[in-house]
């Protein structure tokens, strides 16, 4: 393990070269990157692995293991890297809602979302929610239709309540929501022990990987079926038959490479979950 955290490595990992400037250009080029280079996965979870949220043990994850991860991960070391570049950037605490979609039903406060403050504006900005990661960040604007290079978004205002949504087929759809307070690292270990260790945590009722793709596109892994989401939202499946058809496609589509004897451990039938966790 090492005990440094390089910039110039992270930013090589995301294959970034533009300016690194605090402006919302940078903003928005670094959503874009990292949502395409580092991959949303719960490899470690299903291994039974200790997920470890200090800046240093992501960094040795994410940037020199070349891993992906889930929220905490991935939205804390860009954390970390948005406040060495100098923006003001901060935590927040938000509960998922794919999959709940009766807001009177309270789901669990398990996810880290980040506001990023520019000339008294505030933005929001994610590369760590599964299959709506964000490619751009997000004008902290009431009911303002935003559009980003996979989808259009918006965060409406409700009952005290930011609801971050995603247009799907024509109709919004609750991505999460959160009510702008921060998330500190102490809260955020509490929540990582949940989703990594409780039986009824999501990431434990299978395989699930995400990534951005250039021109619109998405990939996705849920247990064995690897999809592909073309721009116009049309899907592609292709179903995986074993630890090797896994392997490749964990190397081949998310730059993932494990060892044939872990991924032989790892379940490819998805447990049907409650509400999401993540």
């Amino acid at each position: 393990m090492g005990n440094t955290f390089d910039i110039d490595a992270y930013l090589a990992r995301l294959g970034y070269q533009g300016s690194t400037a605090p402006s919302l250009a940078t903003l928005d080029a670094l959503t874009s990157a990292h949502s395409q280079s580092i991959p949303f996965e719960n490899l470690d979870v299903l291994l039974r692995r200790p997920i470890h949220l200090e800046p240093q043990r992501l960094y040795d994850k994410l940037v020199t293991a070349r891993r992906g991860g889930y929220c905490f991960e991935l939205n804390g070391l860009f954390l970390e890297l948005l406040a060495q570049l100098g923006f003001a950037a901060r935590p927040l605490a938000a509960r998922v809602r794919l999959g709940t979609t009766d807001r009177s039903i309270m789901v669990q406060r398990t996810h880290l979302t980040l506001a990023v403050t520019l000339d008294g504006q505030d933005w929001i900005t994610d590369v760590g929610v599964g299959a709506t990661s964000l490619t751009r960040a997000l004008r902290l604007e009431d009911g303002l239709i935003q559009a980003t290079s996979h989808d259009e978004r918006r965060l409406v205002r409700e009952d005290g309540r930011w609801y971050h949504q995603v247009q799907h087929a024509g109709q919004w759809v609750d991505v999460y929501e959160f009510t702008g307070e921060d998330m500190p690292m102490v809260d955020r270990e509490v929540a990582n022990w949940y989703t990594s260790t409780h039986p009824a945590s999501h990431f434990l009722q299978g395989l699930t990987a995400a990534r951005v793709l250039p021109k619109g596109r998405r990939v996705t892994l849920s247990g064995k079926v690897l999809k592909f989401r073309a721009a116009d939202g049309h899907a592609r499946e292709q179903e995986l038959d074993g630890p090797q058809a896994l392997q490749a496609a964990l190397r081949e589509h998310f730059g993932i490479d494990l060892p044939i004897d872990a991924l032989r451990t790892i379940p490819l039938e998805v447990t049907p979950p409650s509400p999401r966790t993540d």
